[in-house]
Formats: structure tokens, sequence, C-alpha cells
């Protein structure tokens, strides 16, 4: 199936599970930790140079408000 070749299936390890039972309380830096962790994997950047940080930081904030309104938006069981 092609839809399987396209995304590996492990994540990536420092990007951890942001919502219950995995972790009960989740912080705003928990989000953009693992927002700038996404996007340096996307990016191949551990840190962008000069000429890409505008992009890359504005990546990061994307990611977090996704991130944020996806944890706001899930339901959980049990929780």
């Amino acid at each position: 199936m092609l839809a399987d070749s396209l995304y590996p299936r492990a994540m990536c390890r420092s990007i951890k599970t942001l919502r219950p039972p995995f972790t009960e309380e989740v912080t705003e830096d928990d989000v953009r930790a693992a927002a700038r962790q996404y996007v340096r994997k996307v990016s191949g950047f551990r840190e962008p140079a000069g000429h890409n940080r505008e992009a890359f930081d504005e990546a990061v904030e994307a990611v977090t408000l996704a991130t944020q309104a996806l944890l706001g938006d899930l339901v959980v069981r049990g929780h």
C-alpha cells in the first residue's frame, strides 16, 4: 500500500504523548517542546541558520497552536 510507505511506523522518540492517561497535566512548555521537536524532525535542522529562523519559529508557533487545538478538542474516555 503506497500510503503505508509514506509514513514510517516509528514516532520521533523525543515527542511524548500529551494526553491522558499518558500525561495528566500538560503545560504550554510541553506543547511547545513537542512542536519544536516536530519542526526539527521535518526540517532536518536542530537549529536553523539565521536566514531560516523566521520560517522555523513561525512553524513552531503554528504547530503549537494546532496541537493545543487538537488536545482541547479530543474526547478521552474515562477522563
